[in-house]
Order: structure tokens, then sequence, then C-alpha cells
């Protein structure tokens, strides 16, 4: 069963061994004080929409950020559209994140997040996200590719993390990468050399989109819906 490959992944990776730049630190959903809340949450979410045995087309996005994935463990998903969307409750933490607005109009767009985890799985290049210790203890999100330390650091656990969401059984003749710059340039690089993935698609980062397109949302959910539609068709 699907589910449970991923999940022996999705709960198990760790940064154990490598080694950070100074002053950057791990957003890890599954440490901390909700740590437990949030591992039932995503086993939840696994075996609510993943307990069969059909390949899915992966969809990347870049690493966890703190209101999205860092809150709930799943991809552009925070805890607001996790109780109305997924139908997953959560218990001690609220988040609304403009990312996981606009993911969600998307997927209501297509026909609901049974539909939508029914033919897809989205996750991360990197699953772990990371954080920026400034020297008066302020903390602000951090890409992976923020960095070229960082970048270098990461790189081979992103290689093997990547090698095992594939294995679980994920589509091979594309892959979606969520993010047209900086995260689809590394995803490429990393593509050619690993050759996981036949064809692959970049769309625009749902912040971007929210942040300086947000007259043009219907447009943007479209290009989403018309790419997965096509991708889906095959």
């Amino acid at each position: 069963m699907l589910a449970n490959r991923l999940l022996e992944h999705v709960l198990s990776f760790s940064l154990k061994g490598v080694q950070l730049p100074e002053g950057v630190g791990i957003l890890d959903p599954f440490s901390g004080e909700y740590g437990s809340e949030v591992k039932r949450i995503v086993t939840e979410f696994h075996r609510k929409f993943y307990s069969d045995a059909q390949p899915r087309l992966l969809m990347l996005g870049i690493n966890p950020g703190r209101l999205g994935a860092g809150s709930t463990g799943l991809s552009f998903t925070d805890t607001k559209r996790c109780v109305s969307d997924l139908g997953i409750a959560v218990s001690g933490m609220r988040t609304h994140e403009p990312s996981s607005d606009f993911f969600y109009r998307m997927i209501r767009a297509g026909g609901g997040a049974q539909a939508f985890y029914r033919k897809v799985y989205v996750h991360a290049i990197c699953p772990l996200g990371f954080v920026k210790l400034g020297a008066k203890g302020s903390i602000t999100n951090l890409n992976y590719y923020d960095d070229a330390d960082l970048e270098r650091a990461v790189t081979p656990f992103v290689a093997e993390w990547l090698r095992n969401v594939v294995n679980c059984g994920m589509r091979r003749d594309a892959v979606i990468i969520i993010g047209t710059g900086k995260n689809a340039a590394f995803f490429g690089r990393l593509n050619e050399r690993l050759g996981l993935f036949r064809e692959v698609r970049s769309l625009e980062h749902p912040r971007y989109v929210m942040q300086y397109k947000a007259k043009q949302l219907d447009a943007y959910i479209r290009r989403y819906l018309d790419a997965l539609d096509d991708l889906s068709a095959r």
C-alpha cells in the first residue's frame, strides 16, 4: 500500500550527520511542542488519501515554511485548510498561510481534495526546512538554495530523499516543480544527474502568485489545472 511506503520515509528523514552553515537551524515539523500532533496529522492524511497502490504524479515545492508544512507536516497546507478541505482535525495550532490559500483554491477548482490526491502526491525537494538565526535572536525562514553552503551541504540528503519517495510509487514519466526560478534550476541539475524523471515541468510558486499576481489568480489556477489535466491524460 502506497500510504505505508510513504510514511516509512516521511516520518523518518533526518539531517543527522549533515554539517549546516553557522547560524542556520533546522525547521522540523515533527519535533518541538506539537511534534506528536503533526505526526498524527501526517499519518491520518496518508491513510485517508493513499491507501491504495495507484502511482501518483509528484509535485515538489521548496522546503517547509513555518506556517504551512512547518505547522502541519503537509506541503502547502496550513491548519485552516487541513480542517476545512482535508477534514483532519488540528489541536493546539492555528495557522493561515497565503500559499496554502492559493493551493486549496486550485484543488477546489479541480474537484476537491479526494479527486486531487487520487492523482497527485505533493511534497518538497527538501523535506526539512531551515531558519536563519539573527544576531539578536530573530528567526526568519530560509530556503535551501538561499545559501550556497547550505545547498551544498544538503544536496546528498535531498538526492537520497527523492530516490526514496519516487521508489515508493511515483510516476517516472513527469514531475511538476513548484517554483520556476532557483527551485526549478536546482532540481533540473539534480534530475539530470539522478535520472529520476523523463520530463520536468515548473509552475509559479503560490506565494509569488498571492504576493505579486493576485489580480490574475484565476489565470494561475488555470495554469496548474491545465498542467495536471495534460499529464493525467497520459
